[in-house]
C-alpha cells in the first residue's frame, strides 16, 4: 500500500526511540488553545472525525513560510472531504504570530501555547513539525520540516485517509 510507503519514508525512527511525546500509532492527545484568529479556543476534539494535518510552528520558522501557503492550498482542496489544518504556534510573544499571520494569512484554525504544554506534551523534535491524523483520531505519520516540494507527497497522503 503506498500510503504505508509514504507514511514510513516521513516517520523519524529517533522519535520512537525517546520517552514521551506523540509516535505514529498512537492517539492523538487532547489539544485546546485560544485561537489567534477568532475569539475563544479551538480543541483538536472538535475536528474529530476528519483528517487533520496537525502543525506545530513559529513566526521565527523559515520552513513554516513555506508550508502555510501550501497547507492552505492542501486545505482549499479537501476541506469538503473532511481535511482540516490545525496549527500550533509555540511563540511566546501572539504579537509574533500575529505579524506572521498577516504576512502569511490562512483560513484554517490556528491556535497558541504560550505556555509550551502542548509542545511538552506532544514532543515536537523541530519546527514545523506536523502530525497527520485519521479520522479516527490516530496519528498516522510525523513530518519534520517542509520544503515546497512536499506538497504533492502530502497531497497523496491525504487523499489515501480521505478514501479510508
Amino acid at each position: 500500500m503506498w500510503v504505508r510507503q509514504f507514511l514510513l519514508a516521513l516517520l523519524l525512527l529517533p522519535l520512537l526511540a525517546r520517552a514521551g511525546g506523540v509516535s505514529t500509532g498512537d492517539q492523538a492527545l487532547p489539544v485546546s488553545l485560544p485561537s489567534l484568529t477568532s475569539d475563544g479556543e479551538i480543541s483538536l476534539q472538535s475536528l474529530q472525525g476528519k483528517v487533520v494535518y496537525l502543525d506545530f510552528w513559529a513566526s521565527w520558522c523559515g520552513p513554516c513560510r513555506v508550508s502555510f501557503p501550501v497547507l492552505e492550498a492542501l486545505r482549499q482542496e479537501f476541506a469538503d472531504q473532511g481535511f482540516e489544518v490545525y496549527a500550533i504556534s509555540v511563540d511566546e510573544d501572539p504579537a509574533d504570530s500575529h505579524r506572521f499571520l498577516e504576512e502569511v494569512p490562512v483560513s484554517y484554525p490556528v491556535v497558541i501555547d504560550t505556555t509550551g504544554a502542548t509542545p511538552s506534551a506532544w514532543a515536537p523534535p523541530g519546527m514545523p513539525t506536523a502530525y497527520l491524523i485519521d479520522r479516527k483520531g490516530v496519528v498516522r505519520a510525523i513530518k519534520v520540516g517542509f520544503k515546497k516540494n512536499d506538497g504533492e507527497k502530502l497531497r497523496a497522503a491525504i487523499t489515501e485517509l480521505l478514501g479510508e
